[in-house]
């Protein structure tokens, strides 16, 4: 079972479903959201644990291959709910 590395430190395992979710809030459809939810999954599944940024920088490097506005729609709601600047943590 994979863990994820919270920002703020907390441990809490992988649940795709959480990547399907963030990826319908960035506009894309439930299909394409599955599909990046299984390709994040198969590219952690090995793993002992990974971080939250990692995952991040998966699921945008995806999006952006895919639909450039939806990539743009992720970074947005980061800056603009989560507060964070998601582009440059990502640098």
């Amino acid at each position: 079972m994979v863990k994820v590395v919270k920002r703020d430190g907390r441990v809490e395992e992988f649940i795709p479903e959480k990547v399907v979710v963030s990826v319908l809030k960035a506009g894309a459809p439930a299909d394409v959201a599955r599909k990046i939810a299984k390709k994040v999954e198969c590219a952690v599944m090995d793993r002992e644990n990974v971080t939250a940024q990692e995952l991040t920088r998966m699921i945008l490097a995806e999006l952006k291959k895919i639909n450039e506005q939806w990539y743009r729609n992720w970074i947005i709601f980061d800056q603009a709910v989560k507060r964070r600047k998601t582009e440059e943590e990502l640098r």
